[in-house]
């Protein structure tokens, strides 16, 4: 038994005492980690990282749109975050005869920075611990619905108790480990945001899809913004009246660049890691979510490649919609093909086991617990059928054809309640049919048809399918014709109609409407006939990572990623997912040019002729290296997950030396296991994104605001 224990003890000390891993909470950074951060080489003391009651460096750390991060670098409000974060923005300002997408785009001058009503950007001012209010009336044994209830109840209070005692505060309560602690993170959010610059996509994407997870990179993944204010700095919708916003504190930029060794800390905003899920759950995960995403993007994406690469418009329309799309699609392969490589689901198997032993060995576990790894594969196993179908259900009803998506939102969205919010949908729906062409649209729909009857099981088939094999004898093609030639909703008047509640408009008639009841039918009947077995698994889940701590008590365990601010640190260190090839732990110009030249014609790494003349010049002044080159991109070994892109590299002494974008195709199954050997963060050098700006962009006036330490 000692001897078991003792084992026990060494393997969590290998799992939580890495240096390199963790997304910590920037005001839980116990005394050891510290420590070992300033081995590292932090230079700063924690006071500075992080304090609610003097500016600090997290006042420079922006959430980008709640789905990136972002960094202010001037005192008028510059932000610095990735070119595929402001992809939406760069896209819907593009047009054929102003390609941003293509071109890049600059404003000149204040007045020419473009407006983005839709966008917005947090600071993050204060957080708390609200655990004890949120479980004060929760008890062990408690129904799992009812204890959600409660949870999402207290939230609620909590959340609106913070705009209540100020308007211009958002309030948001997360869960943390599993849903065993709460913290309140108080926001202030400005909507005001305008496109500053952006590099052409030769810069900003280059490599595309084949180098996306990949190193070595080239990228120069950024774009610049500006948040603007009202004329007491607070935050304000858009008007030509607003100023630039100025911040507490702004993000000093380093020139000096970094070495081998040198220490890296990211500060940002991850979405969601699951390192303390079962076995079981990332069996799941890999078989249904992931393969799902896998099979039917890539069907999509086919789709509209062909259309994209046949006409200007068209690839304009969706480029922002196909990046994020395969972006995902390509890192679930990835993920998929780690998990099986590092033997991840048995490596937590050999957890499970320890677990097991861990509550048999006490009588008082025992009896709070009882046989949780048998209650989770059961569990598991019992909605195998139900979760298989409705992963493949959600990818190709819910998030591939564009039309139906929005036919189902218009029936399931109250725009009456609430007048005023009602009709801020009702225009953010109708600006979406700018963005459809129906014709690809329809063959999206056609081959989402075809694929989910492929894939499932007839069980799980809605009623759709009946009226396709009376009515069309089988045939998807003739379903969607009819659909798109006698529906109302392939123009703005349909969603129109049922905004201005037409009395002559029988909405259930109308065919796309009626797939839209169809699919919203199934959704509930997916959700209620797994409820038994999705509260158990949430309850043992919850128990799971509850366990693993009390595993080894004396031990620093960050919780998983959930979109609040994080920092994780690390080094720059080589890297090479083959050891012989000696790949370094940077970049420069001329790997550029011999991507080029390796892949021509293919347009993922296609480069204007004026940047390739540029570059071969030379002439990098300042912002070249010590040997006078000019670097393009680096890697560390920090903890990084999406919502990650954009975050800031600093070095040790708080000064910004590039932005996060990408992670590395041997780590893609980091969101369940870090491993040291292999995960990365790939950076774009802020020297780089600077002479970019300068030199290629003729944008000196932005060099002028910002905060360079030589």
């Amino acid at each position: 038994m000692k001897k078991s224990l003792l084992t026990l003890v060494l393997f969590f000390i290998s799992l939580v005492s890495l240096a390199d891993e963790g997304m910590w909470m920037l005001n839980h950074i116990d005394k050891k980690t510290a420590q070992l951060m300033q081995q590292l080489g932090l230079e700063m003391p924690s006071s500075q990282l992080f304090n609610e009651h003097v500016p600090s460096l997290k006042d420079a750390i922006i959430s980008f749109g709640g789905y990136c991060s972002g960094v202010v670098v001037s005192e008028d409000g510059l932000v610095f975050t990735n070119h595929h974060c402001g992809f939406d923005a760069i896209q819907n300002h593009s047009s054929v005869a102003h390609d941003y997408i293509k071109d890049g785009f600059v404003a000149d001058k204040r007045e020419d920075e473009l407006p983005n009503p839709d966008l917005f950007v947090s600071f993050l001012i204060r957080q708390e611990d609200v655990t004890s209010r949120i479980l004060k009336d929760i008890h062990p044994g408690m129904d799992e619905t009812k204890r959600s209830y409660i949870v999402d109840s207290l939230s609620s209070v909590i959340e609106n108790e913070v705009s209540e005692k100020d308007s211009l505060l958002r309030g948001v309560v997360s869960s943390y480990y599993g849903g065993n602690e709460f913290y309140l993170s108080v926001y202030k959010d400005y909507k005001d945001v305008r496109l500053v610059f952006a590099p052409p996509s030769s810069v900003g994407k280059f490599g595309g899809d084949t180098d996306n997870w990949v190193w070595p990179r080239h990228t120069g993944d950024f774009s610049v913004f500006r948040i603007y204010a009202d004329n007491n700095n607070q935050p304000a919708f858009y008007s030509p009246q607003n100023k630039p916003f100025h911040p507490s504190y702004i993000a000093p930029i380093s020139l000096k660049g970094y070495q081998n060794g040198t220490y890296c800390m990211t500060l940002g905003y991850p979405g969601s890691t699951d390192r303390y899920l079962s076995s079981f759950g990332i069996e799941e995960q890999m078989e249904t979510q992931n393969q799902s995403m896998i099979d039917v993007r890539g069907i999509k994406q086919a789709i509209w490649k062909k259309a994209m690469e046949s006409n200007d418009s068209i690839r304009i329309m969706y480029a922002s919609k196909y990046a994020a799309s395969s972006n995902y699609w390509k890192y679930s392969i990835g993920m998929n093909k780690a998990i099986e490589e590092l033997n991840i689901i048995g490596k937590r198997k050999l957890l499970e086991d320890k677990i097991t032993h861990f509550i048999e060995a006490k009588k008082e576990k025992k009896q709070l617990y009882g046989n949780l790894i048998d209650s989770l594969r059961i569990s598991y196993e019992s909605r195998k059928k139900l979760v298989h179908a409705s992963s493949y259900f959600g990818e190709c009803f819910g998030n591939a054809s564009e039309l139906l998506s929005l036919s189902t939102q218009a029936i399931s969205t109250d725009f009456f309640s609430d007048s005023i919010a009602g009709k801020k949908i009702y225009e953010n729906m109708a600006k979406e049919y700018s963005n459809i062409n129906l014709s690809i649209d329809k063959e999206v729909l056609v081959a989402m048809l075809k694929e989910y009857r492929e894939k499932v099981d007839t069980t799980y088939l809605p009623d759709t399918y009946k009226v396709i094999n009376e009515k069309y004898k089988g045939d998807c093609q003739a379903y969607a014709d009819y659909i798109f030639s006698h529906s109302e909703m392939t123009t703005p008047r349909g969603l129109e109609r049922i905004y201005s509640r037409d009395s002559t408009f029988n909405m259930f008639e109308d065919p796309i409407l009626s797939l839209a009841v169809d699919v919203v039918t199934k959704f509930v009947d997916f959700y209620q006939i797994g409820a038994d077995a999705n509260n158990k698994i949430s309850r043992d889940e919850r128990f799971y990572s509850e366990i693993v701590r009390q595993m080894c008590e004396d031990k620093s365990f960050y919780p998983d990623a959930n979109s609040t601010m994080r920092l994780s640190f690390g080094i720059v260190t080589p890297y090479s997912a083959n050891s012989s090839s000696g790949i370094d732990y940077s970049t420069t110009t001329k790997g550029i040019f011999e991507k080029v030249e390796r892949y021509k014609g293919d347009s993922d790494f296609w480069v204007q002729p004026a940047l390739l003349y540029l570059l071969s010049k030379k002439d990098f002044g300042k912002y070249a290296d010590k040997k006078g080159e000019m670097n393009v991109c680096f890697i560390t070994n920090n903890d990084i997950t999406g919502g990650n892109s954009g975050s800031a590299m600093f070095n040790g002494k708080g000064e910004l030396i590039g932005l996060a974008f990408d992670g590395n195709w041997e780590g893609m199954s980091s969101n369940l296991e870090y491993e040291s050997s292999l995960q990365r963060c790939i950076g774009v050098d802020i020297r780089y994104v600077l002479f970019i700006i300068e030199k290629y962009g003729k944008a000196p006036h932005l060099i002028q605001e910002l905060k360079l330490a030589q």
